[in-house]
């Protein structure tokens, strides 16, 4: 069935599900939750550098890319969970490779970060 709403009542309840989704990965995801903990720390410490405004949205985009990619591998993991706990080699590929999704953002990040803060401070 098509979506009758349009305009600003879809964009808020677009937000709604949008806060549901992460309300769900911070309560049912503890990965998320620590990526979380730790994305909070590094945009506080981004703010705080005395950079300029490139560098700070290179370095706080980094952090976020992590959240976003973490958050699309939890949903991922929940679609295979739905579908049963038995062991099944396409499911085993699919969240294995999310998780690899999850660890090269990570690598992404951490490179962008030591890359970012090196220019700086040497």
């Amino acid at each position: 069935m098509a979506n009758s709403t349009s305009g600003l009542t879809r964009i808020i309840k677009a937000a709604g599900y949008s806060w549901k989704g992460i309300r769900a990965a911070w309560v049912n995801e503890a990965a998320f939750r620590q990526e979380g903990v730790a994305a909070v720390l590094a945009i506080i410490i981004a703010c705080w550098l005395d950079v300029d405004a490139i560098t700070r949205v290179l370095l706080i985009g980094s952090v976020v890319l992590v959240m976003i990619v973490e958050i699309l591998n939890s949903a991922l993991e929940a679609i295979v969970d739905r579908i049963g706990t038995d062991y099944h080699e396409l499911s085993g590929r699919a969240k294995d490779m999310g998780s690899a999704a999850v660890l090269m953002a990570i690598i992404l990040a951490v490179f962008t970060w030591v890359t970012l803060l090196w220019l700086h401070l040497r």
